[in-house]
């Protein structure tokens, strides 16, 4: 096969994934107008209210798997991407996203192969392409994660304070999500609405430590199942756990402190290979293509690589000490 088939043949599917991409996210807009208007006539018209008809549709439907491809039910057997989209708090079907995977992959591949870059090469550049939503998916879950664990503590002690002035635990996460702001807010107004429509409140709990893995949430859920089963004072207990939290949050600060030393070195290292490689070959490329022609080359190259990765496990290693 000829190398201008292959690359009208990648176009030809890189064109049609990123048009199959355009329509899905055309027709989530439009399911979201259809949404609004369907507020609007049943008297619910703020589309941010956990209460409306939207959020109680994605609540029953994440319960049913309704509204899912056959393509998102098979996946979600072997890698959940729902569930990543829901921690990352992002508005997309799988198929959507995996098409746009696609497009990319494709759409760097022939770029370089329009370009004249080998065809050795091209494909790891559409891979990394490729794999580029899922870093932006995994940046947008750790960053809401890190949003979540600041909130808590604040979070706690509005519970605590709920439960003092005589109102249940329900009441307070309905505080908790009408007083802050997201993801803490939409995490417990999610609790809130599930019991309100029938789930058992141990369950919505054990349903929010799923979709958000922190620690320290972990003992809370626990602290009210107990409490629940065989009384207490929750206030109290809510407390001390919010205290507990804050003091992590302050000896994990003096740790960063500490180690940042550590880390700057580290990213100075690891940085300087890659930055002295780009600008001998800027400079003069015949003098790296030994490394690529010469079988010494290729292993001394290779040996490199996996040093450094194995340099950055150990740095990291070093400097990441958990609190």
């Amino acid at each position: 096969m000829s190398t201008t088939l292959m690359i009208t043949i990648a176009v030809f599917i890189g064109v049609a994934l990123l048009v199959v991409a355009v329509a899905s996210l055309m027709r989530d807009k439009d399911i979201s107008q259809m949404e609004g208007r369907l507020n609007a006539l049943t008297g619910k018209g703020d589309k941010g209210d956990p209460s409306s008809l939207g959020e109680m549709t994605k609540l029953l439907a994440a319960q049913r798997e309704d509204g899912q491809s056959a393509l998102d039910v098979a996946l979600s057997r072997w890698f959940n991407l729902n569930r990543l989209f829901e921690q990352a708090q992002v508005m997309m079907s799988t198929t959507s996203f995996l098409a746009a995977c696609a497009g990319l992959g494709i759409g760097a591949f022939t770029l370089c192969a329009v370009a004249g870059v080998s065809l050795t090469i091209a494909p790891a550049v559409g891979g990394m392409f490729a794999m580029l939503p899922f870093g932006w998916l995994m940046f947008r879950r750790k960053k809401r994660f890190k949003r979540f664990a600041a909130q808590l503590p604040e979070a706690l002690e509005l519970v605590a304070r709920a439960l003092r002035a005589g109102h249940s635990l329900a009441a307070g996460f309905k505080l908790v999500g009408s007083e802050m702001s997201d993801p803490i807010s939409s995490e417990f107004n999610r609790v809130f609405e599930e019991q309100n429509l029938g789930i058992p409140f141990e369950e919505a709990l054990d349903g929010m430590t799923e979709r958000i893995p922190n620690l320290d949430l972990k003992f809370f859920v626990t602290a009210v199942i107990l409490q629940r089963q065989t009384g207490g004072d929750l206030a109290e207990i809510l407390d001390k756990i919010g205290s507990l939290v804050r003091d992590r949050f302050r000896i994990w600060g003096q740790v960063q402190a500490l180690t940042g030393e550590g880390r700057l070195s580290g990213i100075v290292l690891l940085a300087l290979p890659p930055l002295l490689f780009a600008a001998v070959w800027r400079m003069n490329p015949d003098y790296l293509m030994v490394l690529f022609t010469d079988d010494l080359g290729k292993k001394m190259l290779i040996g490199g690589i996996v040093m450094q990765l194995l340099g950055a496990l150990v740095i990291r290693k070093i400097v990441n000490i958990r609190v």
